[in-house]
Parts: C-alpha cells; sequence; structure tokens
C-alpha cells in the first residue's frame, strides 16, 4: 500500500526556484516545508484556519533553519479569506481539504483570485474511504474538475497519488 508522497506530488508541478506558493489548509505543513526547500529563492505561504497548526509550522522552520515561508490565519471559504493580493502567486496547493469543507467553490474561487495568469493549482484529496482517513464528504475528482471548469481554470494533468489520492493539476488562463 502507497500512501500520499509530498515530493512525488510537488514533481508534477513546474517548480522554478524563484516561484512564490500558497498551501491552503498547511495543517501539519509538510507541503509548505518541501515548497520551501525546492522554492529557496521565492516564498511558500501557509495558510490555515487554526493558529497551533501554524505555531507547530513556526517550530518547525526554526528547527530546520527554514526562513521562507510566511503563515497566515484565515478563512479560505470568505471572501479574499487569504488575505493576499490578486494575480500573486505562481502555485496554489489544495491538498486534502475540499472534502472538509463547506463552502468548496469559494476555495477554488480563492486560489483562481491569487493566482497569476498561468499560475498552477495543484488539488489533492482523498480517492476513496478508508479505516485511518475520512469516511464521508469526499469529494470526487469530477466534482472539482466541474468546479474548476465554472471558474474556468483549465485542466492539465490528472494522475494518482499513491493508492488513496488523487491529483489535479489546473491552469488559470
Amino acid at each position: 500500500m502507497d500512501f500520499l508522497n509530498v515530493n512525488e506530488a510537488l514533481g508534477y508541478l513546474d517548480l522554478k526556484e524563484s516561484y512564490s506558493a500558497a498551501e491552503f489548509g498547511c495543517g501539519t505543513a509538510d507541503f509548505s516545508l518541501a515548497l520551501a526547500k525546492a522554492l529557496d529563492k521565492g516564498r511558500v505561504y501557509a495558510l490555515d484556519i487554526q493558529q497551533d497548526k501554524l505555531s507547530v509550522l513556526k517550530n518547525k522552520m526554526a528547527l530546520q533553519k527554514i526562513y521562507n515561508i510566511s503563515t497566515i490565519i484565515c478563512d479560505l471559504e470568505a471572501p479574499n479569506g487569504s488575505t493576499l493580493k490578486s494575480n500573486f502567486l505562481d502555485i496554489v496547493l489544495i491538498p486534502n481539504v475540499l472534502f472538509q469543507s463547506e463552502n468548496r467553490h469559494a476555495i477554488m474561487e480563492e486560489a483562481k483570485r491569487i493566482l497569476k495568469p498561468r499560475g498552477q493549482l495543484l488539488v489533492i484529496d482523498w480517492l476513496k474511504p478508508v479505516a485511518f482517513g475520512p469516511k464521508e464528504n469526499l469529494i470526487d475528482p469530477k466534482e472539482v474538475k466541474e468546479l474548476a471548469n465554472i471558474l474556468e481554470i483549465s485542466l492539465k494533468k490528472e494522475f494518482a497519488l499513491g493508492d488513496y489520492h488523487y491529483g489535479l493539476i489546473f491552469i488559470k488562463g
């Protein structure tokens, strides 16, 4: 059984070391930390609604001597919830967030707003219910693609990530 590999997921993106990126709902911040290492001349924004998650990330950053991550406490389902400028980022990641969101459209819309034209949006979510994961409210890749279509974000790539997750990369027009 293969679980979610952060570096494998990031390998599907076109990364340049000077890019700026955000991780929506950073939680354990595995993606933010990996992105910070890959984008060593850029900046990563780790966003979460829970201050304790961001505090843990700050401790990890200090231990790993990572200085290019900014943390933002925010509600991504609110209008302009990220507090970031429009057309600002090269990459937005939404890993394992949509299944637990009440307003998935708002989160996708916020990602589109802050992405630069031709920016990349990577959505990762659970493929199926499993004993150690969510049992309900999973979001099918088809539903994510429908949301992206409504928002006029183009699908670039679709792939499996381990046995339990899928990945979708969209490009902002």
